[in-house]
């Protein structure tokens, strides 16, 4: 095939194989990036061999040797069927499809290995001019490995529609296969030898063309996917600071142009069930798309449709943080939020702000009789009658339980406030209520420009007002000075309060529990005094205020503790109060075995008032396990609260403390007969009996003709710090509910002593006494 040519024929070809060579570089590059295909591996397999073909037959032109010559001629030969086998896969990778490929592989194949065949059968090229009977059947076989790849093209690029480079290849493929043709027909020619030579380039020039466009294409594509993720991350990061989903959809719908560089994509985003979304961006020729770049489409619906539901479920938490479930009203949280915006802006206006507490009576007992859906109803009625009353000046909430607030912007005088708040509950019990309730109880307090902006204060002391109101049963009371009085003295008797418990300043009094026959101390009871300077302030002032605060809590261990010294110190068996508040404690067990520090149990008495031991569903268990660690329990008041004949069998208890309401009447029959069917009872569960209050000779010899074995009492022995006797008569209280330390004297004859049941040792009597008629409870 190949012969002498031109020198201009031999350079252009060292040029080209150079050029293609290049190419093949690049290619290269390509092919080893991350975007590899098979279209870019057989590219460049064929653009290899498409330079080696050349620069053989440049090197033919030049070669003089005859031995060296024929290898050239051989291996041009050669890489021509390794040219036209390549050219089978390259057209199915380029056009996307066709044939089965094995079959025609197969047959250039063969068609390609007999022609190779004839090489060794007649010792040279079949080509030149030589043995006559082997040329023709050599261009025979070249021309029928040929047919078989223009068969295959044909076949696979039949059914795809050509883009212009693809129109460029086949035409280039077309030139070199004429030129090819006509260089075998008109061998021996001059001309046919510079066509045999040249044959290949304007394949090689379409290839690296189409290679050239493909490269240029895939850098494309990578700067394309990087402007994709980029436009990516900024959506995904701005879906945490955006709180609209429409402006984020239009965020990713303008990324998406731009980066796609196509103006028809528009978006759209649609509710679906439970809160769900989902988005979609789309261009106006969806088919156009290629798959990397409907994945980045997909992707930003993502974001987006991920993002509603975030904001959509932030919402929902966020209404749920400040609307009462129930009612659907503001909850607390809101009230104190909206409060001291209000506040603040009034601060500035110069306007009053008040706040209509309201508190519905009744609703416990609509809970009880009617049950939980009944006092639902009742909630949810409440609430949309108070609903009625809001404008632009008013915010009406739900505090807790059965409680509500109407906040009042730009309030009028205490008058026109009084009548509202007369107005409300007669509204309520005209439309919510009925004649026999429940009824609504208020309460108005104000905030003026000259106070400090405090909303829980403001609250408070409409709470105040409020409970003034129930506590009157006048249905609405406004906040006036009076009560802020009362509600300052509160304020600073709680905080010195707090501030004796930090000091340590509630102290154990102890008041003798005797025999009624012999008057022989058989026990103490633990009173706790409060120590202010000079005084002392009696419980009946503080201990309300002690169960309310929780500080109750504290001063029950400390009165536990000094009860355990003073059991070391008198060899007296002690009896210690136990609060409700206590009770309630989740770790009221452990606190207790603390403070009595692993004393022994049976000189320890728990005294519990008889409501607390019924109402509080803790108190069982609890005293339960303190009577198997050997603590005795004693039902205080015993008669005032709601006991049965039948579940004080069932209850853990050892004593049965008389109220002193019935020792004061005990010598009238009135007062006798409760306190004989108390002794009786007690006998007929073995029960101890103790009588409170005693505070004559005659309740004493009264008692002692009922049976009643125990007693205490002013009269039998008053609470002193040191071990008590009796002391003097009462003498006149201070402002406050103080007593002089100065005015006690210790008066009249000691009570005999005894420690029943411990080891005897003399006994120091410490001389003391208080006056406290109140009833001690704690």
């Amino acid at each position: 095939m190949l012969g002498d040519v031109p020198l201009w024929t031999t350079v252009l070809q060292f040029l080209a194989a150079g050029l293609v060579g290049g190419f093949c570089v690049l290619q290269w590059v390509w092919w080893r990036g991350a975007l590899r295909s098979e279209g870019s591996t057989w590219s460049l397999a064929l653009s290899v061999a498409m330079a080696g073909l050349v620069l053989v037959a440049g090197l033919h032109g030049v070669t003089v040797a005859p031995e060296a010559r024929e290898a050239l001629s051989f291996l041009h030969g050669q890489l021509v069927g390794v040219v036209a086998l390549l050219c089978l896969p390259a057209t199915r990778a380029f056009g996307g499809g066709g044939p089965r490929l094995r079959p025609w592989v197969t047959a250039a194949a063969v068609v390609l290995v007999l022609r190779t065949a004839l090489w060794f059968l007649t010792f040279g090229p079949v080509d030149d001019p030589g043995p006559p009977t082997a040329r023709p059947v050599a261009v025979a076989l070249l021309f029928v490995a040929l047919g078989v790849v223009v068969g295959y093209v044909v076949a696979a690029l039949g059914s795809v529609r050509l883009n212009r480079l693809g129109v460029l290849l086949v035409c280039a493929a077309g030139v070199s296969m004429g030129a090819l043709t006509a260089g075998i027909l008109l061998a021996g020619r001059p001309v046919g030898a510079v066509l045999a030579s040249l044959w290949p380039l304007p394949l090689a020039v379409g290839l690296e063309w189409l290679a050239s466009a493909r490269l240029r294409r895939a850098q494309l594509t990578a700067q394309r996917r990087e402007l994709m993720r980029d436009a990516l991350s900024a959506v995904t990061n701005s879906a945490w600071f955006h709180r609209d989903a429409d402006a984020l959809l239009l965020q990713a719908r303008d990324a998406a142009r731009e980066v796609l560089a196509d103006p028809s994509i528009e978006g759209s985003l649609r509710p679906l069930q439970r809160d769900r979304y989902v988005a979609d961006l789309f261009p106006a020729a969806p088919d156009r798309l290629a798959p990397h770049e409907r994945t980045f489409l997909i992707d930003l619906g993502l974001v987006v449709s991920t993002a509603a539901e975030r904001y959509t479920l932030t919402a929902r938490l966020s209404r749920a943080a400040v609307t009462d479930t129930l009612t659907g009203l503001p909850n607390r949280r809101a009230v104190d939020t909206h409060l001291r915006e209000v506040l603040e802006r009034a601060a500035v206006e110069r306007t009053r702000v008040s706040v209509v507490y309201c508190d519905i009576d009744g609703f416990k007992d609509v809970n009880d009789r009617e049950g939980h859906a009944a006092g639902d109803d009742l909630l949810r009625r409440t609430a949309g009658f108070l609903r009625g009353w809001v404008d632009d000046d008013t915010y009406v909430a739900r505090l807790a339980g059965d409680e509500f607030a109407v906040v009042v912007c730009r309030a009028p005088g205490d008058d026109e406030l009084a009548d509202l708040a007369r107005r409300i509950r007669s509204g309520f019990g005209a439309r919510v209520g009925t004649v026999a309730g429940p009824r609504l109880t208020c309460g108005v307090a104000t905030w003026n420009p000259t106070d400090i902006v405090d909303p829980d204060a403001l609250l408070r002391h409409a709470d105040a007002a409020m409970l003034e109101a129930k506590r009157t049963q006048s249905g609405h009371r406004v906040f006036d000075p009076a009560l802020r009085a009362r509600a300052e003295d509160a304020r600073r008797q709680r905080a010195a309060l707090e501030r004796a418990v930090e000091e340590d300043r509630i102290t154990a009094y102890f008041q003798p529990i005797v025999d009624t026959r012999t008057l022989e101390v058989v026990g103490l009871e633990a009173l706790a005094r409060w120590h202010e300077g000079d005084s002392f302030i009696l419980p009946e002032h503080w201990l309300t205020l002690a169960e309310q605060s929780g500080l109750i809590v504290p001063i029950g261990r400390s009165m536990i503790r000094q009860a355990r010294r003073a059991l070391d110190r008198h060899h007296m068996p002690v009896a210690v109060n136990l609060s409700a508040r206590e009770l309630h404690e989740p770790d009221v067990l452990e606190r207790i075995d603390a403070a009595w520090s692993g004393g022994p149990w049976e000189h320890l008495t728990i005294e519990i008032t008889e409501s607390t031991m019924l109402r509080t569903a803790a108190a069982v268990p609890v005293l339960s396990e303190l009577r198997a660690r050997g603590a005795r329990i004693a039902l205080d008041d015993f008669g005032t609260g709601f006991s049965s004949l039948a579940r004080l069998a069932r209850l853990p208890v050892d004593v049965l403390k008389i109220d002193r309401s019935f020792v004061r009447e005990v010598r009238t029959p009135r007062g006798a007969g409760p306190v004989r069917a108390i002794v009786a009872l007690a006998e007929h569960h073995g029960l101890d009996v103790v009588a409170e209050g005693v505070e004559s000779a005659g309740d004493l010899e009264m008692l002692v003709e009922l049976g009643v074995p125990q007693a205490q009492g002013n009269f039998v022995g008053r609470p002193a710090p040191g071990l008590p006797v009796r002391g003097a008569r009462p003498q006149p209280r201070l402002p406050g509910g103080l007593v002089a330390v100065e005015d006690l004297r210790p008066v009249g004859p000691r009570l005999p002593l005894r420690r029943p049941q411990l080891v005897p040792r003399p006994l120091r009597v410490v001389q003391g006494s208080l006056d406290d008629t109140t009833p001690e409870h704690l």
